[in-house]
């Protein structure tokens, strides 16, 4: 039986926040591997973008679990703000100029064709990592530093 401190990190909001990042993962690893199997000579730059998405989700839902340690939590901060830049970058350049994105990605139209989960998550993951920053030697379980 553990005897330290259990985390609060992944508690309430925590776990939720993990969860839809875990679902994003799948959902975008899931369509960029139909994409490029099925159709990757008619939109390469689409089709790699969507599976450059689900290698951010991958990687911010390990980090977002393991961010507890400093390393991670970094990890976790270049994730979400990497991101929230793709699809606000994606997101704009598929309005603006629709003929490099006539085939939808992830972070197509600011991520509509995910009910627009993509421009939101990456906000409420920079809210939670702002909240909940890496124990520190001395400092309590739970207080942010």
């Amino acid at each position: 039986m553990s005897t330290t401190a259990p985390s609060t990190r992944m508690t309430g909001i925590g776990r939720v926040l993990v969860i839809v990042y875990a679902v994003m993962a799948l959902a975008a690893t899931g369509r960029s591997f139909v994409q490029i199997v099925r159709r990757f000579d008619e939109a390469p730059l689409a089709y790699s973008l969507s599976a450059l998405a689900a290698v951010v989700y991958i990687l911010a839902t390990l980090a977002l679990v393991l961010a507890r340690r400093r390393g991670w939590y970094t990890v976790a901060w270049i994730a979400i703000v990497f991101e929230l830049t793709g699809v606000l970058v994606v997101g704009l350049l598929s309005i603006l100029m629709p003929a490099l994105f006539q085939h939808e990605t992830v972070w197509s139209l600011f991520g509509r064709g995910y009910l627009f989960i993509p421009l939101v998550l990456p906000v409420f993951g920079i809210w939670w990592l702002r909240t909940h920053r890496p124990v520190d030697a001395g400092q309590p379980v739970g207080v942010a530093a």
